[in-house]
C-alpha cells in the first residue's frame, strides 16, 4: 500500500526573525551539555575501528533505518561511511538492534547526534563528507532552536569539515541552513532544488513519490572560518524564492 506524505506544515512563511540572534549567541559561547559515559565508551569503539581501517570518513547523520548509510557505502566503496541514529526503533526497522553495527565498509550505530560530533571534534576528526538527510523540520516557529542551524551543537557540526550536504523537503529549513553558514563565512554555502535519481533513503523515495520539492544545500566546511567566540559577518534575511 502507497501512502503519500504531506507538505510541512508551517505557521512561518519565511526564514525565521531569530535565526540570526540566537546562532550569534551560540557562537559566542561553548556547549556544555554533559555527554553520557554510554556515549562516551561507544564512540571508543567506533575511533578503534577508524583507527584500524584508515579511510577517509563519510558521515551519514540521522541515518534512520541504515538504508541511506549502506546505498553510501556502495557508492563509496575505499571510504568508511558512518550512520548515526539516536532511534531504536528506526533501526530495529533496517535490521539493525545492536548498538554498533559493522558492515562491509560501513559502521551504523545507535547514539545522540549532538554527542557524537562533540566527541568527533574532540578527536580532530576531518570528515571527506557529511550527509544531513531530511531532519526533523520542528516546523513550528518555537521550535527554532531544535533545527540543527540553530542548536547550540551547529559549530562542531561545521568544525567536522568536508564537504556537507543537507537534503530537506521543507525549503525554509534548507534556507535557514544555508545563511546560517553564510553568515560566518559569506557565499561558501549553495542552495538548489534536487531531483534524487535514484533516492538515496526511504524518506527521499516517500517525498519524491508524493511529488514533494526536494532541496539541497551543499558546503565545502574547508573554505569555512569559524572559532568559539566568531562574531560573524552580516547578511540580510532574503525571501526564500529569490535565492533558488
Amino acid at each position: 500500500m502507497h501512502f503519500r506524505s504531506r507538505p510541512v506544515d508551517s505557521g512561518q512563511d519565511d526564514v525565521h526573525p531569530h535565526l540570526l540572534k540566537t546562532l550569534k549567541t551560540h557562537l559566542r559561547s561553548e556547549y556544555k551539555k554533559p555527554i553520557s559515559a554510554n556515549s562516551h565508551t561507544l564512540f571508543a569503539a567506533v575511533e578503534n575501528i577508524r583507527r584500524l581501517l584508515d579511510l577517509p570518513i563519510i558521515l551519514d547523520s540521522g541515518c534512520g533505518t541504515g538504508a541511506s548509510t549502506r546505498s553510501l557505502a556502495l557508492r563509496y566503496p575505499n571510504a568508511l561511511v558512518i550512520g548515526v541514529d539516536k532511534s531504536s526503533h528506526r533501526l530495529a526497522l533496517g535490521g539493525i538492534h545492536e548498538n554498533l553495527r559493522q558492515e562491509s565498509n560501513s559502521l551504523i550505530l545507535k547514539m545522540e547526534l549532538v554527542d557524537f560530533w562533540r566527541l568527533a571534534v574532540r578527536h580532530s576528526w576531518h570528515l571527506q563528507k557529511h550527509y544531513i538527510l531530511y531532519p526533523n523540520p520542528w516546523p513550528k516557529p518555537k521550535l527554532l532552536k531544535r533545527r540543527w542551524h540553530a542548536h547550540p551543537v551547529f559549530p562542531d557540526l561545521l568544525r567536522l569539515g568536508g564537504e556537507l550536504e543537507l537534503r530537506c523537503n521543507w525549503r525554509i529549513y534548507a534556507e535557514e541552513f544555508r545563511l546560517a553558514i553564510n553568515y560566518i563565512t559569506p557565499n561558501i554555502a549553495n542552495l538548489d532544488e534536487y531531483i534524487a535519481k535514484p533516492p538515496i533513503s526511504l524518506f527521499e523515495k516517500k517525498y519524491t513519490e508524493s511529488g514533494h520539492i526536494l532541496y539541497r544545500c551543499l558546503c565545502a566546511l574547508d573554505n569555512l572560518v569559524i572559532s568559539t567566540h566568531s562574531s560573524g559577518g552580516p547578511e540580510p534575511v532574503m525571501p526564500v524564492t529569490s535565492l533558488i
